[in-house]
């Protein structure tokens, strides 16, 4: 379902806002070892508001639903979310606690690590029901992820499903996902890792995605996408499935390639594209994050994307 205002479909994204501490070194630590790195930055991020900017920088009219903790990151993310075109009329404070962090390694080759203190992003509850709700009648999607309550993303998903709004979940960082939430979403989007957490066996290539992509269909979601990284994509539904070729670019920094990838495809359905066609907009706009330093600040602007689609 599109619904547009002034043309611009209204994306929600519930889901983490977190501070990402980075660091970057020649090469990533052995289990006990000590690199020393070469500098060290803090960048916004968080799944959920990683999207949400991704949606906004595509050019649709993309609001946050969330929570930040009353420490010193937590002005800075909803500032920083706003400057960045995004609604946070629906981002709440709890005190007493930190806002969610996220500490992340990052390689020469632009591998990381990432670990991931959920903080205030753990505490996102009926508030955050209420302010979905309210603002499902506009929507044309919801994005969700596995940084907030899975009680409260399947309650939403539900919502957002008996109302023609399409749901896109992003299940990271990997958790346990229940029987339930599959049958309220439209689009799931794993990547290899959090693939193989969901079918218990490796899921590496386009060959193994196959089987993998089936099974989640076979548990009930519309659509499955498999984010490959630099293998690009495999995607399949009700109709039929394929493959989807990466971009050719430098990667100097993987980490956000996939909530660029989810924002961008969140867009393009908004817009009425094929999964088909959806995917490759997402491919386009992970690519191109890559090239960039940084969660939020690496999401792309929708030119750049549909010039790189163009190639």
């Amino acid at each position: 379902m599109t619904r547009e205002r002034g043309g611009r479909p209204l994306i929600l994204s519930l889901g983490g806002i977190n501070m990402d501490l980075v660091t970057f070194s020649h090469r990533l630590p052995a289990d006990g070892e000590t690199v020393v790195g070469d500098r060290f930055v803090t960048y916004p991020g968080g799944k959920g508001a990683n999207q949400a900017v991704a949606a906004a920088r595509m050019g649709a009219r993309s609001a946050m639903v969330g929570r930040v903790g009353d420490d010193m990151f937590g002005p800075q993310l909803t500032d920083l979310l706003r400057s960045a075109d995004v609604e946070t009329d629906a981002v709440g404070v709890t005190a007493g606690t930190n806002s969610g962090i996220a500490v992340i390694s990052v390689g020469e080759s632009g591998e990381n690590r990432i670990v991931q203190v959920l903080g205030a992003n753990d505490t996102c509850g009926d508030a955050e029901y209420d302010a979905i709700a309210a603002l499902l009648p506009q929507a044309s999607a919801l994005m969700l992820q596995l940084e907030v309550s899975i009680d409260l993303s399947i309650k939403v998903a539900a919502l957002a499903a008996s109302q023609g709004v399409a749901v896109i979940l992003d299940p990271g960082p990997v958790r346990s996902v229940p029987d339930e939430f599959y049958r309220h979403v439209s689009v799931i989007t794993p990547n290899e890792t959090e693939a193989q957490a969901l079918v218990g066996y490796p899921v590496t290539d386009m060959r193994t995605a196959a089987p993998a992509a089936a099974e989640l269909l076979a548990r009930g979601v519309g659509s499955t996408v498999i984010k490959l990284g630099a293998r690009g994509a495999y995607w399949a539904d009700g109709d039929g499935s394929g493959e989807v070729s990466p971009f050719a670019v430098e990667a100097v920094d993987t980490v956000a390639a996939g909530d660029a990838f989810n924002g961008a495809m969140a867009v393009a359905l908004s817009h009425g594209q094929s999964v088909a066609t959806a995917v490759r907009w997402g491919c386009a706009a992970g690519a191109l994050s890559v090239t960039r330093v940084g969660a939020q600040d690496s999401m792309p602007e929708r030119d750049a994307v549909l010039a790189l689609l163009d190639q």
